[in-house]
């Protein structure tokens, strides 16, 4: 028998929610901070899809090693895949697979092998399609299969899931590091391709104070464009961490004049904008250095590789705030447990 699905296939997605849904009719899933994945495999031929449609098998042959040694020669799994370092998840290890040089891949998948970790099966060992089958039936099947074809502690792990309220909120509450937080998916709900309406997410935000250690005028005119970010290490050295552009429109003119009464490098002491790292910009260069007076809380979601991963938002300026005790420490984390989860017993 063959594969009834074809790739590229659209990935369910989900809708973003401030709070875990708490009514009867959902089951809950630790929501994993990697790539998206749906994995096919007909026989010799497989195919590994990005959350874009995009092919991914080139940046992860150890997955696709790992799809071919199953026994199970037909079947669609969807899932996330992550690279574990030290117990933890390392999404800049990720990123550095998108690499055009074959050597270079196969270098870094030998160092540091990747994980697919499955959390839904679109179709069964016989190739037959399931996406019309409802998720609570669709988890029972993926269950099976995992306790048959998958080992357990190879390349490709089952994600856990959950009905009870209690087990979603211990989730949220207590994994931290690269966890994003938590899914919550309709248990009689088909597989909705490219659809929104039966998957919902639950991100963990959290906040810290950041010494303003420069900024950036605006590309419409000379007032702020954003603030840039610093912490400082145990040695007393102010990173530039990442930026926030979240800033009120009305207050822009005013805070450009207070900003720029403040201008003197060199700003950051650390690592500094414009320094040798791959999220550098053309206008990295184009900053102004301020004395570290001023203390901002804002609020993210991840920080790794010393940096907020994307923009943060601004919540509020904190006057009674010493530069000084804006730390590293406050989003450094000690090793997370979130690979303990695929455990059976976590």
């Amino acid at each position: 028998m063959t594969l009834q699905l074809k790739p590229p296939l659209p990935p369910m997605e989900a809708q973003l929610i401030p709070q875990i849904p708490e009514e009867p009719g959902w089951q809950y899933e630790p929501k994993w901070d990697g790539f998206r994945c749906l994995a096919f495999r007909d026989g010799d031929k497989i195919y590994l899809q990005s959350k874009a449609e995009k092919p991914l098998a080139r940046y992860f042959p150890e997955i696709v090693a790992a799809v071919a040694a199953l026994r199970a020669r037909q079947f669609a799994l969807d899932g996330e895949i992550v690279v574990p370092v030290a117990g933890r998840l390392a999404f800049d290890e990720l990123l550095q697979r998108i690499h055009p040089a074959e050597s270079r891949i196969r270098k870094l998948a030998a160092e540091r092998p990747a994980l697919l970790i499955a959390f839904d099966l679109l179709a069964d060992a016989r190739g037959k399609s399931l996406l019309q089958v409802p998720l609570g039936e669709r988890r029972q099947r993926l269950e099976e299969f995992a306790a048959r074809y998958l080992d357990g502690a190879g390349s490709i792990r089952l994600s856990p899931a959950t009905r009870r309220l209690a087990q979603a909120r211990k989730w949220f509450r207590t994994v931290g590091g690269n966890l994003d937080g938590v899914v919550a998916k309709r248990l009689d709900s088909p597989y909705r391709p490219g659809e929104r309406n039966a998957m919902v997410k639950i991100k963990l935000v959290r906040s810290a104070d950041c010494v303003v250690g420069g900024f950036r005028y605006s590309s419409h005119g000379k007032v702020v464009g954003s603030l840039l970010l610093g912490l400082y290490d145990r040695d007393g050295l102010l990173h530039h961490v990442g930026y926030t552009s979240s800033i009120k429109e009305r207050e822009r003119r005013e805070l450009t004049r207070k900003l720029e009464k403040l201008v003197q490098p060199p700003g950051f002491t650390g690592s500094a904008p414009g320094g040798p790292s791959r999220w550098s910009t053309k206008r990295s260069s184009e900053w102004q250095p301020l004395t570290p007076k001023l203390v901002v809380e804002v609020a993210f979601d991840h920080f790794n590789a010393s940096r907020f991963r994307h923009g943060t938002t601004f919540l509020r300026w904190r006057p009674d705030k010493a530069p000084r005790q804006c730390t590293l420490d406050q989003v450094e984390r000690a090793s997370s447990a979130e690979l303990r989860l695929l455990d059976k017993n976590a």
